[in-house]
């Protein structure tokens, strides 16, 4: 993203602020573009010219995502952090370490889920297309993968052993997805969402098929 703005004053200087002020960032953060020396008035009544700046501000998605990102944290209580970060074609993948990182993380990963969309949405404001940002603590993100894909396993053999239907409590789209993917690659058994809003669960059930052969 570029942004752009024109400040006028009797200084360089402070021509320079007003241009930082019209933009809302800070100096060292935009390159100047001199379009107008000051001149002094002559005798104090004749000519004089004001200086005139332009104030040129460039962020990409990435430094945008990891700039809120820090103040984010901070804002948690966050300290002694430091950001590991790889880019792509299609985003950024943000690795949290160190420090007392972990209590972002929060119940089953609300917390570090909603610090993602946030972050999410400051990375798309100043992006072209759609900009996926991931955010991960302490390779939180990989251990919870594995405990609900082993759960998904569970399920599926109580399910086929009880020849019964499971209805979970409510789980984010992350979770829910993962659950999903995994009862697809089983044999016999189904899974779909239900409720709305923070009510979204799902169900585990068996297929049609398996359920006409008990019938």
């Amino acid at each position: 993203m570029v942004k752009e703005a024109i400040g006028i004053a009797e200084t360089l200087i402070l021509a320079q602020q007003k241009a930082c002020e019209a933009l809302g960032v800070a100096e060292q953060d935009v390159s100047f573009e001199v379009l107008q020396m000051p001149a002094r008035k002559v005798f104090g009544f004749f000519g004089g010219k004001l200086a005139k700046v332009k104030a040129v501000f460039k962020i990409s998605p990435a430094e945008a995502a990891v700039n809120y990102l820090r103040e984010v944290l901070a804002v948690y209580g966050v300290k002694d952090f430091s950001l590991d970060y790889q880019e792509s074609d299609k985003g950024i993948e943000i690795h949290i370490v160190g420090g007392n990182a972990k209590i972002a993380i929060g119940y089953r990963g609300d917390t570090l889920d909603a610090i993602q969309y946030l972050v999410g949405l400051v990375a798309n404001a100043v992006s072209d297309s759609y900009y996926q940002v991931v955010i991960n603590i302490s390779d939180y993100r990989e251990r919870r993968e594995k405990t609900l894909v082993t759960l998904a396993e569970h399920l599926a053999a109580r399910v086929l052993r009880l020849k019964t239907s499971i209805e979970l409590e409510p789980m984010t789209p992350y979770e829910r997805k993962v659950i999903h993917m995994t009862i697809e690659k089983i044999n016999g058994v189904k899974s779909w969402s239900e409720g709305e809003g923070l009510q979204r669960h799902l169900i585990v059930s068996l297929e049609p098929s398996e359920e006409s052969v008990e019938k």
